[in-house]
């Protein structure tokens, strides 16, 4: 088997069922674009985008005569919507870094504010309902869990793109909903790298926090040498 077809069709066996190899290799990519996020570097978003075409081709096994019986098509259907919210991620942060926004990255990290938290409420509350009526029709398994974390998923890349410190708490609440399902629909690797994530996403979210006060202890004193 050349490198090629093991990507695209090898498998491994994990508690007695096949796993599906671009399953792996969609979340690592996904893990290092996670790591560039953290770090607030633009090729975080490039490298999201691979995994994102990795895993929807995983996430659609029914159609593609993957190992799993079960389709989760929010699973399926969030990989197209991080390709929309990513595009518009990477020209944020690419626009960011050229205006210097921030000295340590690409962007700045900053609280959403209370008119960002009222949006995010309400798309929370009004994207799962809606999704879970579409997901449910269309036969994915699973459909109000499935919903959440495609509507969470959405949120949490859109809150990244947007430099709201936030967004590492709603990926937290994603993957609390995501290794249950994972895991009893058999998708292994995407429950155990969920797991990793949460503990990935606890330490994003204090490092992000930590430059953003430093970012703002540096204001003042930015401020009065401009004056000067």
């Amino acid at each position: 088997m050349n490198p090629l077809d093991w990507l695209l069709e090898g498998t491994f066996t994990v508690a007695g069922g096949q796993v599906l190899v671009r399953e792996v290799v969609g979340n690592l990519f996904g893990l290092a674009s996670a790591v560039g996020g953290m770090r607030r570097q633009t090729w975080a978003w490039p490298v999201g985008i691979v995994g994102n075409v990795i895993l929807f081709t995983v996430f659609v096994g029914g159609v593609l005569a993957k190992p799993q019986a079960h389709d989760l098509w929010g699973q399926a259907g969030r990989q197209v919507f991080f390709l929309a919210v990513s595009v518009y991620g990477w020209w944020r942060w690419r626009r960011a870094r050229r205006l210097n926004e921030s000295p340590g990255g690409a962007i700045s990290p900053r609280w959403a504010g209370a008119a960002g938290r009222v949006q995010m409420l309400v798309f929370a509350v009004a994207g799962t309902v809606v999704f879970y009526w579409i997901l449910k029709a269309l036969g994915s398994w699973g459909p109000l869990s499935d919903a959440w974390i495609l509507t969470g998923s959405i949120l949490a890349t859109y809150g990244m793109a947007r430099g709201w410190t936030e967004f590492w708490l709603i990926w937290i609440a994603v993957d609390v909903v995501g290794v249950p399902l994972l895991l009893v629909a058999g998708y292994y690797p995407s429950a155990s790298m969920y797991i990793v994530y949460g503990g990935f996403c606890l330490w994003g979210f204090f490092t992000w926090l930590r430059v953003q006060r430093q970012e703002r202890s540096r204001e003042p004193v930015e401020t009065a040498e401009a004056a000067s």
